[in-house]
């Protein structure tokens, strides 16, 4: 394998997202006049960002040198890996490099964006190569929880960079695709400059269970129920239907997918040939109220108690064609996302009063975790020999376990660097530090609106959703200033106004008295009217009742 001429320039490693965070993996390489991207992922939103759909990474800097940026290579299909795509390819008109299941996916999310067609889809097997300006890039299998993963092999005129993706070491997987370790130690055996690995798992010793042992749970629990089993996944992890729907008709039952996402992401694994279910054995809904019960296996989404998933209307009796039954069992074949505890508790107390039983991995093997633990990520270490290490995708104290980890295999403190997102690794000459920072964040995404809503936005929804809202309406006459109407007062989410209505007057006694201690010039500026009227109020309900309402002054000029 030969290695570019070296240059004068530095290799530099920009992470966008997906360091000191779990999701928005993106990650940028420059050399001279030339980037390459991988990975270009969503976040889904956290409590606090009330109404936000999604959260994006902040590409100013990508934005400013779009002419240099030559491709995207995506490691697979999750959305943390995928799901920005559709805002940035607005932005950024560049070709995106993936397997065909990947491309899959991402092409039936830019047809929701009207951007298929547009942009430039170019399917890669692992172990193709590419060549993007002066980078050479290997796709190399990694088992994951999700079909088609690959880890990325970057050659640049510094030396060779392995960026993992999301992965682990499954002995047997269930597609037969091993992690390419002999191609791993094949780079390792040239000469690794850095290695990028996933951090997710650094905190679980041992080694991750094979996803075959989910099989194993199914079969051990789909001949005892007598009922009709609904078993919620991720729609991606396209490994864990084709189990599914191996163990169902092994038992005699035919298979109903539910849930938007379930049946694109099925019918795209079928077209390409990852997934195996024979056409008579898939169930139209409409059939549902013709079968047995134990003829009847259902593949849904909704396993994290989403609000309104196909399995949450189902829990709460909402869903017009699927009505669950007493003796019903329900599967969570995923883990619960930290944040979601209390959701998916919620969850699982409906489908128990609809008379389900209810496995998820807290009490059986249904679930298994497609990222590496502990002795995975040191034999991979062990198997490449980097010279420098990163750790990526993770929370700040997955970067620093993973970096002990590192240490403990013999990487020494020295040559393991603790970036964050915005942070420039520059590598020159055989060495490495982080040089200086870049303009990074996140952008949310509302409906329709990209960047629009920022932390000021957030924080007066935080503010409306804890205090409620007052509004003040005010008639003053435009020439003197002199109070014509009201003031009316309305609340929201402040007090009951049926059983306030002595309290509200006495707060329109407060706004009248602020009022009439304004000059004539004052009363006559609506906005000094306003900010009376808003510090009266203030001082009035912090005093009676120490709340803290978003108060809404509306002045009519007469």
């Amino acid at each position: 394998m030969d290695t570019p001429e070296p240059t004068n320039s530095a290799l530099q490693i920009i992470p966008l997202g997906g360091l000191g965070e779990i999701g928005l993996n993106m990650m940028a390489y420059q050399h001279g006049d030339d980037i390459i991207i991988a990975d270009c992922g969503l976040m889904f939103p956290e409590p606090e960002m009330l109404g936000i759909d999604y959260v994006i990474p902040d590409i100013a800097w990508l934005r400013e040198r779009s002419d240099q940026v030559r491709a995207i290579c995506l490691t697979h299909g999750h959305e943390d890996h995928i799901g920005a795509l559709p805002f940035v390819l607005q932005e950024l008109n560049v070709p995106v490099y993936g397997t065909a299941l990947t491309l899959g996916f991402v092409n039936e999310k830019l047809k929701e964006y009207k951007l298929d067609g547009v942009v430039e889809l170019v399917t890669v097997k692992p172990r193709d190569t590419v060549e993007l300006g002066c980078f050479r890039v290997e796709f190399l299998r990694v088992a994951h929880s999700v079909v088609d993963g690959c880890a990325l092999a970057i050659t640049s005129p510094e030396g060779v960079v392995i960026h993992t993706g999301d992965f682990k070491i499954d002995q047997t997987p269930v597609d037969g695709q091993l992690t390419d370790l002999a191609r791993l130690s094949a780079y390792g055996d040239q000469g690794v400059l850095a290695l990028l690995s996933d951090s997710t798992n650094v905190e679980r010793e041992g080694y991750t269970i094979s996803e075959k042992y989910v099989g194993e749970a199914f079969a051990d629990i789909f001949p005892k129920c007598k009922g009709r089993i609904i078993v919620a996944a991720f729609s991606s992890n396209i490994h864990r239907v084709q189990q599914v729907a191996d163990v169902a008709i092994a038992c005699g039952r035919k298979v109903l997918l539910n849930g938007r996402s379930m049946i694109a992401n099925v019918r795209i694994a079928r077209e390409l040939g990852y997934l195996n279910i024979p056409d008579d054995m898939l169930l139209d809904v409409r059939e549902l109220p013709y079968l047995p019960p134990e003829q009847v296996c259902m593949v849904t989404t909704g396993s994290q108690g989403e609000p309104m998933s196909a399995l949450t209307r189902i829990a709460l009796d909402d869903h017009k064609q699927i009505k669950l039954e007493r003796g019903d069992t329900v599967i969570l074949s995923s883990r619960f996302i930290p944040g979601n505890e209390r959701t998916i508790s919620e969850l699982i107390n409906h489908l128990y009063r609809r008379g389900a039983e209810v496995f998820h991995e807290k009490v059986s093997e249904v679930h298994v975790s497609g990222h590496a633990s502990q002795e995975e990520l040191k034999l991979m270490m062990n198997v490449v020999r980097p010279r420098f290490f990163l750790p990526v995708h993770g929370e700040y104290r997955h970067l620093v376990k993973h970096i002990q980890l590192a240490q403990k295999v013999g990487i020494p403190e020295g040559r393991c660097i603790l970036a964050v997102n915005g942070d420039v690794v520059s590598f020159y000459a055989d060495t490495a530090a982080i040089t200086e920072k870049v303009e990074s964040g996140r952008v949310f995404v509302d409906g329709k609106g990209v960047g629009d809503v920022g932390s000021v936005v957030l924080k007066d929804r935080k503010h409306l959703s804890e205090d409620g809202m007052v509004v003040v309406i005010i008639g003053l006459n435009q020439s003197s200033g002199a109070l014509i109407h009201g003031p009316d007062i309305v609340s929201r989410g402040f007090v009951f106004e049926d059983e306030s209505q002595e309290y509200l007057e006495t707060a329109r006694g407060i706004v009248v008295d602020a009022l009439d201690e304004l000059n004539d010039e004052m009363r006559r500026d609506s906005e000094a009217v306003k900010t009376a009227v808003r510090q009266a109020l203030r001082r009035f309900f912090k005093k009676t009742i120490e709340r803290r309402p978003v108060i809404l002054p509306v002045i009519m000029e007469m």
